[in-house]
């Protein structure tokens, strides 16, 4: 059983997670390492550069959101992968990495939705109503968030990726 809880399979795939006979779970793979640094890097400019959270507005959860939704595709697609691979250490770690990165995508979610939610409305009325300190309390709390996930996200990303890349060339380059 995946994670998903169901098999991925979609037009044009067949029920082994691959496309047109090639497994999915490389393109998947770019997929994740292009956007989850895009979104923790929204969510710190969002943060601590007021100018770039206006412009950004609802591109850093939305970028959050697809991350959130990707990492349990491409574990899934890794998972049919591993299965045609076998039982190798250096799979094997790599999916223990893998499947580290789905509650830190979850998290980045969460926080970059709590982010825009807070910066859109808690905090404009925490300053309207004079609490001026409530208001930079919670900015500093959010910072806070932002700054533990955006690390843990990308912590968690390099190890993934780097584990991934061993057990792809460390048969083929000694």
């Amino acid at each position: 059983m995946n994670v998903a809880g169901a098999r991925l399979v979609s037009p044009g795939m067949d029920d082994t997670g691959t496309f047109v006979g090639l497994p999915l779970h490389p393109l998947l793979v770019h997929a994740v390492v292009v956007l989850v640094p895009l979104a923790v890097l929204a969510l710190l400019l969002a943060q601590f550069w007021p100018a770039a959270r206006h412009r950004l507005g609802l591109v850093t959860p939305l970028a959050a959101l697809a991350v959130a939704a990707l990492v349990p595709i491409t574990i899934v697609a890794g998972e049919s992968l591993a299965s045609a691979v076998g039982p190798l250490p250096s799979v094997l770690e790599h999916e223990r990495y893998g499947r580290m990165l789905l509650p830190w995508s979850i998290g980045l979610f969460l926080v970059a939705t709590g982010q825009w939610g807070w910066f859109r409305w808690a905090a404009t009325a925490l300053r309207r109503a004079q609490r001026m300190r409530t208001a930079t309390a919670g900015s500093a709390l959010l910072g806070i968030a932002v700054i533990v996930v955006a690390v843990g996200n990308m912590i968690v990303l390099i190890l993934t990726g780097h584990s991934g890349s061993r057990s792809v060339w460390d048969s083929v380059i000694p």
